[in-house]
């Protein structure tokens, strides 16, 4: 299987893991079966993220989408960060195996979870923003 230059370096080399003690919101995506969990963590102030961390149990690929994902959305206001897609994490990596795919939706998953979860601390419901936040189709 090859991988890119940039999800080797982000797996080698991850970037913002690990968990943030207060965080304003925690999400957590994924599936023990399957092997790929993903939580990640975000600080927002004044709608703008101004850090966020994750924590990955899964493959390489699960890693480095993760990594990608949350340098991606470091520093940008929420709405930026709701609009990412796990394209532009695959295209941020210069691409990912097909069977890997699976990797970066799990990623673009786990920062909408973490979004929701600051919505319904905030006292708003996010299902309208963010709406329903699946599984990915490989853990079935």
């Amino acid at each position: 299987m090859l991988y890119s230059e940039k999800v080797l370096d982000h797996f080698s080399n991850p970037r913002n893991v690990g968990e943030i003690e207060d965080a304003d919101g925690v999400g957590e995506v994924g599936n023990a079966k399957c092997g790929d969990i993903m939580k990640m963590y975000i600080k927002v102030d004044n709608g703008v993220i101004t850090d966020v961390k994750f924590k990955t149990f899964g493959c390489g690929a699960a890693v480095a989408t993760s990594s990608m994902a949350t340098e991606l959305i470091k520093g940008k206001p929420i709405e930026e960060a709701l609009k990412l897609t796990n394209k532009a994490v695959v295209e941020a990596l210069d691409g990912l195996p097909a069977v890997k795919l699976h990797c970066s939706v799990l990623a673009e998953q786990a920062i909408k979870a973490a979004l929701s979860d600051y919505y319904t601390r905030q006292g708003i419901d996010p299902l309208p923003i963010i709406g329903e936040i699946g599984d990915c189709e490989h853990c079935h």
